[in-house]
């Protein structure tokens, strides 16, 4: 059975991508109680502890797994990174973001696993010129470990919204770094809008190598979304049938667990922002709003301002960021045809949630659970060949051998 611990677990996003991929969550730590209610019902078979990291002891928890040193497979999480120093102790003592990130070294420590994954915003690369990245990696190797980072994009991964990670991962198994990366399946364009290269090296993969492996079309939000039923803006279910069968493959995999629809249930906006709504056609922004209609700051800004305000998405493409909120003043979260802002469950589809997975709290906790977790096939793909490299083999990766990661073909490494 492959292990993992998940820490900074929040809603669940990692392990439930992870366990797509074939590991079993042992633990899982998050502070917020809604997030771990989240997390404790769609993985019934998880010790989940709601509480600090910092009052948290790895030995104990460790030795109540029954797991010796070494044997753990994956430590896995998204610790804060921002603030992280070997070399600065007045920093260390000020920065509260560099212990918590201490406390998942603490952990890599004391359980010693085979690999390491650590996520992040894809800012991380260029906070502090770098230097916090150099720092991490660094950290990871006094303990032993191989380590690489890279900011990858969700798309290629079948993940149906432009989105970007930084993924670092370490191993002391004996493999290159770069091997780890997930190879892209399916083809997407995006635009970085965020330094894309670390000490003069890229850390995004080319878009030809990407053409060279991805062999699909990207997810689409039609492909996500057109299963689920109309409702009214501020209306909806806790639970709800689905409108019609599957719609696409996406839809059958992330279905695969019940007959019902739950958290498919949306914002309710004012008179005057459903006003705006109307003329906005799918793909379409705050442009295609009267100019009398237009928030009062607005009104001033330039046709090339606030680009994603007020869009509306559009069943062919993929879909804006999902944040922790779905408001139309922050982006592109208006529903392709009907006139209200994304339900909790049409969020957490773009963000390749399966439907099993019900989120608990108040709509606004259930939101920011959404936005603020890794999707979880894009999990799974990284878990995939993470699995692979631990020796197993899946024919979900490649049913005609493995395949040569592009990564270590095109750039150099960054490792330590």
């Amino acid at each position: 059975m492959l292990t993992h611990i998940d820490l900074f677990a929040g809603a669940g996003g990692l392990s439930t991508g992870l366990e797509m991929a074939g590991f079993s969550s042992l633990f899982a730590n998050e502070i917020s109680p809604s997030y771990a209610e989240t997390l404790k019902n769609s993985h019934p078979g998880t010790e989940v502890e709601t509480g600090d990291i910092r009052e948290v002891d790895a030995g104990k928890i460790r030795r109540r797994l029954s797991l010796a040193k070494g044997e753990l497979d994956l430590l896995a999480g998204g610790p804060p990174c921002q603030g992280f120093s070997i070399n600065a102790p007045k920093r260390s003592l000020e920065d509260e973001r560099n212990h918590l990130f201490k406390d998942y070294l603490r952990f890599a420590e004391e359980f010693s696993p085979k690999l390491i994954l650590i996520e992040n915003v894809p800012g991380m690369i260029s906070f502090e010129r770098g230097q916090t990245v150099q720092e991490i990696l660094a950290a990871l190797r006094s303990l032993g470990y191989h380590a690489d980072v890279r900011v990858l994009f969700a798309p290629h991964y079948g993940v149906p919204q432009a989105r970007w990670r930084t993924i670092i991962l370490a191993n002391r198994i004996g493999v290159e770094p770069l091997e780890l990366f997930p190879i892209p399946k399916h083809f997407a364009e995006g635009r970085a809008n965020f330094t894309t290269t670390l000490f003069s090296r890229s850390v995004v993969l080319d878009l030809a190598l990407v053409k060279a492996t991805a062999n699909r079309s990207f997810v689409t939000v039609g492909d996500a979304i057109s299963d689920l039923p109309q409702i009214e803006n501020g209306g909806g279910d806790e639970l709800c049938d689905y409108l019609t069968g599957p719609q696409s493959d996406f839809q059958e995999r992330l279905r695969i667990a019940g007959s019902k629809v739950s958290n498919h249930q949306c914002a309710r906006l004012g008179k005057v922002n459903l006003d705006r709504l109307k003329h906005i056609p799918p793909g379409g922004s705050w442009r295609d709003i009267p100019h009398d209609l237009l928030p009062k700051g607005m009104k001033r800004a330039r046709r090339s301002d606030h680009t994603k305000r007020y869009g509306r998405l559009h069943p062919e493409q993929l879909g804006s960021t999902i944040l922790t909120k779905c408001d139309p003043h922050w982006g592109t979260y208006i529903h392709p045809n009907q006139d209200r802002v994304l339900s909790v469950r049409e969020a957490a589809r773009i963000q390749s949630f399966p439907d099993h997975v019900r989120f608990f709290g108040s709509l606004t906790e259930q939101y920011e659970q959404v936005g603020n977790a890794v999707p979880p096939l894009f999990a799974c793909e990284i878990g995939l060949r993470l699995k692979e490299s631990l020796g197993y083999r899946d024919e979900v990766i490649d049913n005609s051998g493995r395949q040569n990661s592009p990564w270590m073909s095109s750039q150099l490494s960054l490792a330590v």
